[in-house]
């Protein structure tokens, strides 16, 4: 019996919702952002600039600015086969993600913004052995407020920083020889800033950066081996969503056409180990399946996006592509993040009503690659991993 199952599964409440660069974080945030494939960074002049580039809201028309967008993510269901020929597919998962975005107005030469948004979550779910073993339930949910201030350095940049305020809630469960039921949430902190650069009036350039957040996930464990309760009392672990650098670069031709280019660096190799801390001592005999540290060292990885904007009077097209590559290696893979490369694609518009009202309809949808690993917990292959998202929203300005 391996302690890498327990030791994965118990902390997947806090590790799920780090895949910033993986399959379960979710970059997108606004319905721009689904639009373009969260290609928004240096064209963005929506309220959704508070969380995606603060530095922007400088060269923002000086009024007040709000966005509120639902969007609803589905979740195909997984797909995994053995080398030996079993099969079996994880739950299909369904669930509504709210978000706002507010920019103020001039204030002498600076901008105040706020954004609360969903960066990470997920609903995992598996009915049969040996997945069910080690992710039988498995729901988190991460909220993240965001205020925002701007200052113009010059007419052609400026610069954003912002204070990142994270509250993560998790539960997992899984029944088998090795047996556990979790709850935990924290609350941690951080910080993101921005520059914004315009060379040429066609020309945006950007560079933007969130800080690593070291999600301190505090709770409740109830741990069993073959039936018989071995702990129920405190728990903890801290893990680190990792540092993450965006650099753009948006050019607006003559036909009103804008295209961007987005290049993300996830600092993942700051994840080198995976461990979880009990108020009360286990005892020695069981450290070995509940307690030992376990070797991560994920990778570092590239994002690449590419947006275009069409606007045509009151109505602007978007549409957008990405692909994101996955920090876990073949060492670590598992039934609870059985995550793999990605390309997404995606379409959207908004529609002017009036000088103050806009609306909104976006849709992304991310196709996963299969996935062959062989290691000390499985051999087979991941697919169907897909995920549709599906934005509406609404701006006002006054």
């Amino acid at each position: 019996m391996s302690n890498r199952v327990l030791k994965i599964t118990a902390l997947s409440i806090a590790l799920s919702s780090l895949l910033i660069a993986g399959g379960y974080k979710i970059p997108e945030n606004s319905l721009n952002a689904v639009a373009l494939s969260a290609a928004n960074v240096a064209n963005n002049h929506s309220a959704d600039a508070a969380y995606y580039n603060p530095a922007n809201m400088v060269f923002m028309a000086d009024e007040n600015s709000v966005e509120a967008d639902l969007m609803y993510i589905g979740l195909d269901a997984t797909h995994y086969k053995s080398t030996a020929g079993a099969e079996i597919d994880a739950k299909t998962e369904s669930f509504y993600v709210p978000s706002i975005h507010y920019v103020s107005s001039k204030i002498s030469m600076i901008r105040v913004g706020l954004s609360i948004v969903s960066p990470g979550g997920l609903t995992k779910r598996w009915s049969d052995s040996p997945a069910k073993d080690k992710a039988e339930e498995f729901a988190l949910q991460v909220v993240e407020t965001n205020p925002t201030i701007a200052l113009e350095l010059a007419d052609n940049l400026s610069f954003g920083v912002g204070f990142r305020i994270l509250h993560t809630s998790g539960v997992v469960k899984s029944s088998a020889v090795i047996s556990r039921d979790l709850k935990g949430e924290s609350i941690d902190a951080g910080y993101n800033f921005a520059l914004a650069y315009k060379p040429l009036k066609d020309l945006s350039l950007a560079l933007t950066y969130r800080s690593n957040v070291d999600l301190s996930v505090e709770g409740n464990a109830k741990l069993a081996l073959s039936g018989t309760k071995v702990y129920d009392g405190g728990a903890s672990v801290s893990v680190p969503s990792p540092a993450t650098w965006n650099v753009a670069a948006a050019y607006t031709l003559p036909s009103q056409t804008t295209v961007e280019f987005v290049y993300e660096r996830v600092m993942w190799s700051a994840y080198k180990t995976l461990d979880f801390n009990y108020v009360s001592p286990i005892p020695a005999a069981l450290v070995p399946y509940f307690d030992n540290p376990i070797e991560k060292n994920w990778k570092d990885t590239n994002v690449y996006r590419l947006g275009l904007t069409q606007k045509l009077d009151a109505l602007t097209l978007m549409a957008g592509a990405v692909y994101d590559e996955t920090p876990v290696p073949d060492a670590t893979l598992s039934f609870e993040l059985p995550d793999s490369n990605s390309l997404a694609l995606s379409l959207g518009g908004r529609y002017q009503i009036d000088s103050s009202f806009d609306v909104g309809l976006a849709a992304l949808y991310s196709m996963k690659d299969s996935r062959s690993v062989t290691n000390a917990d499985l051999s087979g292959e991941f697919s169907n991993s897909n995920i549709l998202l599906v934005s509406a929203g609404v701006g006002y300005k006054f």
